[in-house]
């Protein structure tokens, strides 16, 4: 009898470690981005033995991505079935398209009327036009930062601390994380690293937190980076851009974000944190805001299967 009582409590104390904030966010971002680096030494590996030490081909790496791509949604995926044991609602499949094209859109059009305002300025210049088939690379870069990205960032850091701590701390934690993942960029700042958290980690958040789903978030991710690189040919997050127009960018930093890219402009800052501060009236409006654990007199664990 007491035998069987000290087991069952045993079992309920690994329970209740196991469902912690802390325990769950750093068990998801170790299955994910763990597979993900996998997939990254396989590739990396791989290649240097089919091109004896060459440069890496585009068709490779552009592999490279696809699979990184397919590790991190497997590996979110195991971690959502097997650790916290629920369904996978983030990703469910009704209303998928519309929200993922939204999110596209949304950040097509922020960025797009950034560099146009930059155009309009004559600080953005197009130099040349490249062949069509520069996108390519960038596009599989930027699907596979957008699940990725999206998978550790709000899927769990996010959402983890925002069922327990409440939505302005996960706002706020979660933006601040997001901002200083960037910090060791290619000539990444402490302002470089603020202005991501201000502009990118609060209006995804809070998209995020108006849906609670992952489409229209990995849409904008995608889409943000993609037409920066992609399409317009500027440094995405301190990363040279590749892309289909060649530009010749000057004027004053704090317009133009010097060699870090528009990300660090005061325009993308402004714009994105006034889309930033809509989602999260529009969240507050549709009731998504959660009240810290604390104010619900709830355990912050999780509390069963959703």
């Amino acid at each position: 009898m007491d035998s069987n009582l000290n087991q069952s409590s045993k079992a309920g104390l690994g329970k209740r470690i196991l469902y912690f904030p802390l325990t769950r966010i750093i068990l998801g971002m170790l299955m994910v981005v763990g597979a993900v680096i996998v997939g990254k030494i396989v590739t990396v590996i791989t290649g240097q033995l089919i091109f004896a030490g060459e440069e890496l081909p585009p068709g490779w790496k552009m592999l490279g991505f696809a699979l990184m791509t397919v590790m991190a949604i497997f590996s979110y995926l195991v971690y959502v079935r097997k650790i916290e044991k629920r369904q996978l609602s983030e990703l469910s499949r009704p209303g998928a398209l519309k929200e993922l094209g939204t999110g596209c859109a949304i950040g097509f059009g922020l960025m797009g009327t950034i560099v146009f305002i930059l155009w309009i300025l004559g600080y953005y210049r197009v130099a040349a036009v490249s062949s069509f088939l520069v996108l390519l690379l960038p596009f599989f870069d930027a699907v596979f930062a957008g699940f990725f990205e999206e998978f550790v960032f709000r899927g769990i850091l996010f959402r983890i601390i925002n069922d327990s701590l409440g939505s302005w701390l996960a706002i706020i934690l979660s933006a601040l994380v997001f901002g200083f993942a960037h910090a060791g960029n290619p000539n990444a700042t402490l302002f470089s690293s603020m202005a991501i958290a201000l502009e990118a980690g609060i209006l995804i958040s809070t998209v995020y937190l108006y849906t609670r789903r992952l489409w229209m978030v990995i849409g904008i991710h995608f889409a943000w980076n993609f037409t920066l690189g992609g399409i317009f040919g500027i440094a995405v997050s301190g990363k040279e851009g590749q892309g289909l127009l060649q530009p010749q960018l000057d004027g004053p930093t704090l317009l133009t974000g010097g060699t870090f890219g528009t990300e660090t402009s005061i325009l993308t800052v402004v714009i994105c944190l006034m889309a930033g501060f809509y989602f999260l009236w529009k969240a507050r409006e549709k009731g998504h805001f959660t009240q810290p654990f604390w104010r619900r007199g709830a355990a912050p664990i999780m509390e069963g299967k959703k």
